[in-house]
């Protein structure tokens, strides 16, 4: 992967949240969530992200890619480009 969500970045810029505040227990307390599983296990932590990230969708967030490999280097993108991948599903046109 050379470009993902860092959804620590993208949470407090969403939430409006110091950095000190973007830890995964932290995350999950402000949003009224318990840590499922056991801590520092892979698979535990992933589930947990991801049911912070489904609440950030549900909150209005829009997810964009934030940070990105480029010749060996951690380089963050910028919040203001365009979104990338497939473009957005359309509501189907009824004919009257």
């Amino acid at each position: 992967a050379k470009k993902w969500i860092n959804i620590r970045k993208s949470y407090g810029n969403f939430y409006k949240v110091p950095r000190k505040q973007t830890k995964l227990t932290i995350m999950l307390e402000n949003l009224g969530m318990n840590y499922h599983g056991r801590p520092h296990s892979g698979l535990d932590d992933s589930k947990n992200i991801a049911r912070i990230a489904i609440r950030m969708l549900q909150d209005g967030c829009e997810l964009r890619v934030n940070e990105k490999m480029h010749a060996g280097q951690l380089m963050t993108v910028s919040s203001s480009a365009p979104l990338e991948g497939a473009p957005a599903p359309q509501m189907p046109r009824y004919r009257n």
